[in-house]
């Protein structure tokens, strides 16, 4: 089922206004899909990201373990576009872009940055793509 490339993967998670939500989506290249009083549904760099208006279901101390979402990217070039794109959009890090691992083979370049609901989204570029999974 894994070598299905005619799956998207699906997440639903809170927001704390749609309006900052969809701008933020938006600002990192998102296509907003759908609009709806309720929930906001973005194009997430090919998958699908499902905002749900939930002000009183937001982490106001969100931490990277155990909860974050995010990107694995296979071409380091577009890793590199996407900093390129949060520097750009002048979005704040919540974890500077660093090196996990740095000398093993599943070393890997990683960053994370928070939307405005808290809700934490980590991108990263394993040097080894054979350590994806």
């Amino acid at each position: 089922m894994t070598e299905n490339q005619n799956l998207l993967f699906h997440l639903a998670i809170p927001s704390a206004n749609l309006d900052e939500s969809a701008d933020f989506y938006s600002r990192l290249g998102c296509r907003i899909a759908r609009r709806y009083h309720d929930r906001v549904t973005v194009e997430f760099l090919g998958h699908q990201v499902v905002c749900h208006l939930s002000p009183d279901k937001i982490d106001m101390s969100p931490e990277v373990y155990p909860r974050h979402f995010g990107i694995t990217f296979t071409e380091e070039a577009l890793f590199d576009r996407m900093l390129c794109t949060i520097a750009e959009q002048k979005i704040q890090f919540f974890r500077e872009p660093f090196i996990r691992f740095k000398g093993l083979r599943e070393e890997h370049r990683t960053f994370f940055v928070m939307d405005p609901s808290n809700n934490l989204l980590e991108f990263k570029y394993y040097c080894d793509p054979g350590m994806v999974y």
